[in-house]
């Protein structure tokens, strides 16, 4: 992974420790970076390690393109007890006796959850129902009705199992934005006639983000905003079209498919803008590229204020 440290605006691809909440990380590398605009793409449990994306200055603004990538997962399930919050911090609320769960039932039982599936979001979790978060309703000790989420798991496979009388497997699961492994776990011990939990979480791929790429906390590196959208089609414009971006102007989409988003860069590589199609046009929706001035009059050009 290559960038200047000191660089203001871009993406840094974190390797979070245990122990600590995805919040603690941002408010960390605000102090490491001096920069108060930090956010992240994607809540990490406390306990849970592995790659975390954190935006840094105005690229803030395309934490949801990161946020919306895949996600890549190994973890520990423990059958045969659930805890109240799904893994091994919460207390145990039942027991079953699944000593005899052999790997072939369980691996069968695994696949039955690839795909669209129902995810019924953990009370544990950030979703906020009657404008209260979950985690917050359930410290004070409250449950409340949560409505199903549709959710895609791309691929769940045992990776490893071991008999006993609470079986364990380690498990590789890549799924959409907004899964719940904590609750595919609890599900997967439900699907076999008993419980389970998980016992351990590490998050190795956001997106083509992988574990191999992030660092500790005090050695961040800021990577250029157009390298935390590399997952996207990108589309390289004239001077005179990186003018038009800037102000917010569409773009013709002639000779593009599909409707984005696109990373529209300039002639140095740099992002300008992501658009997406209206139309027969590209039209910007995150513009990076405020300050860029319009040609001189006599070149034909148009004005106008750039985008702020």
């Amino acid at each position: 992974m290559s960038g200047p440290a000191d660089r203001r605006d871009g993406f840094a691809v974190i390797d979070k420790e245990p122990g600590c909440t995805s919040h603690d990380v941002v408010a960390r590398a605000r102090r490491l970076l001096d920069i108060r605009k930090i956010g992240h793409a994607g809540t990490l449990d406390p306990d849970a390690t592995g790659v975390l994306i954190l935006g840094v200055g105005r690229a803030t603004r395309l934490l949801r393109y990161v946020t919306a990538l895949a996600k890549t997962y190994e973890a520990t399930v423990v059958f045969g007890a659930a805890t109240d919050t799904c893994d091994a911090a919460g207390n145990i609320v039942d027991t079953w006796d699944m000593s005899d769960l052999a790997e072939e039932r369980a691996r069968a039982a695994a696949a039955a959850f690839v795909g669209e599936i129902q995810q019924i979001p953990p009370m544990v979790s950030a979703v906020k129902v009657g404008g209260r978060r979950l985690h917050e309703l359930a410290r004070e000790g409250r449950t409340v009705a949560r409505e199903p989420r549709t959710v895609t798991v791309q691929s769940f496979d045992v990776t490893g199992f071991g008999a006993g009388d609470r079986p364990r497997a380690t498990v590789t699961v890549t799924c959409s934005s907004g899964t719940y492994v904590r609750t595919l776990a609890a599900d997967w011990g439900a699907a076999l006639g008993g419980g389970a939990h998980l016992a351990a979480l590490r998050r190795t791929a956001v997106g083509s983000f992988t574990e191999a790429e992030a660092r500790p906390l005090e050695h961040l590196e800021v990577l250029a905003p157009a390298a935390g959208v590399r997952d996207y089609a990108s589309l390289t414009v004239s001077e005179a079209a990186a003018r038009d971006v800037a102000q917010g102007r569409r773009l013709p989409a002639s000779g593009l498919h599909g409707a984005g988003p696109w990373a529209v860069l300039d002639g140095s590589g740099s992002l300008l803008a992501m658009c997406e199609r209206r139309g027969e046009d590209l039209q910007p929706v995150v513009v990076l590229a405020a300050g860029l001035r319009p040609p001189p009059a006599d070149a034909g050009g148009g004005g106008g204020s750039p985008d702020r």
